[in-house]
């Protein structure tokens, strides 16, 4: 099997400078560079997975780990979310403050009789592996904070997809060489929000694989976990649908229900697909012969499939 790979950092409304679009590609293309390679020494696509999900974790243009966004109370709170297609098994963390990388708790915690685990479970079992602690703030997120709290948090979220420090949550899928298929997902929220909110990334609503097709999902989480997205992407490609019928109906149902995410996606034969409600995806793919972007497609496309 030809592994295949695609990568997101997140979806919105726009990028907003053309130094902004070139730095974004930049490190979605390092991710991918670092982490193909990885295919070729029989890595699984679990493992690839949860190695590339650190990397975009420690990239502070992205919305997770490093340069997580601050919540209404200016306490940084983030989650991860990890699927094996093959063992259909799913794990994650929910608001866990103060490690460098959410997914790693996630990847534990699939080898565990209890797999999603909160802020104070979540916390303990970091403790148990000698974690150290972590302060993901940096300087941008301090500042967009401050400017937020002068205008009593009005805005709805942050801006998940802008000039840098001010893009979105992270996911990665894979297909690897023996043709198994993983999703992960990891997030700092959506910005500004209640205290104890739960994104849609620790869920099956936006990360969700099985021997069929994978899926990581980012934008708006109500809007995912309201149509529970990931699962019912892959269900419809597990029940027959080609990727792209699977994209496209999902899709135009959102659309139609106004919802605003995006999504990427592979499944069992090696398709890679993506699509959108809004008008940007941060997306980036390596299907071994050549490494592509959705960073520019067109407003009005919803879905791509290679």
């Amino acid at each position: 099997m030809q592994p295949k790979l695609i990568i997101h950092g997140g979806a919105g409304s726009s990028i907003e400078s053309k130094g902004g679009i070139d730095q974004v590609r930049k490190a979605l293309y390092s991710v991918l560079e670092k982490i193909y390679p990885l295919f070729a020494q029989g890595i699984s696509a679990t493992d690839i997975v949860v190695e590339g999900c650190r990397l975009l974790e420690d990239e502070p243009l992205f919305n997770a780990g490093t340069g997580s966004v601050l919540q209404s109370d200016g306490q940084i709170r983030m989650s991860a979310g990890l699927m094996n297609g093959m063992t259909q098994s799913f794990s994650g963390v929910i608001n866990i403050s103060r490690v460098k990388n959410p997914i790693d708790l996630a990847k534990v915690l699939q080898d565990s009789m209890d797999r999603i685990l909160s802020d104070h479970g979540a916390t303990e079992l970091a403790r148990e592996l000698q974690l150290p602690i972590y302060n993901p703030l940096i300087d941008r997120r301090l500042n967009e904070w401050v400017e937020e709290r002068q205008h009593n948090f009005t805005r709805e979220m942050a801006n998940v997809v802008a000039e840098p420090a001010r893009t979105g949550t992270i996911g990665v899928v894979a297909l690897d060489t023996a043709g198994r298929l993983a999703a992960g997902t990891s997030t700092g929220g959506k910005g500004f929000e209640r205290i104890g909110r739960v994104s849609d990334s620790p869920m099956p609503a936006g990360n969700y694989a099985t021997s069929e097709a994978a899926v990581s999902c980012t934008g708006i989480g109500e809007d995912l976990i309201d149509e529970c997205f990931a699962a019912r992407l892959v269900v419809r490609g597990t029940d027959g649908l080609s990727l792209k019928d699977a994209l496209d109906r999902s899709f135009a149902e959102a659309t139609q229900r106004k919802r605003d995410f995006g999504a990427i996606a592979i499944n069992s034969t090696g398709q890679i697909g993506l699509g959108k409600t809004c008008d940007v995806i941060v997306a980036a793919y390596h299907d071994g012969e050549q490494i592509g972007d959705s960073i520019e497609m067109e407003k009005g496309t919803q879905v791509l499939v290679i």
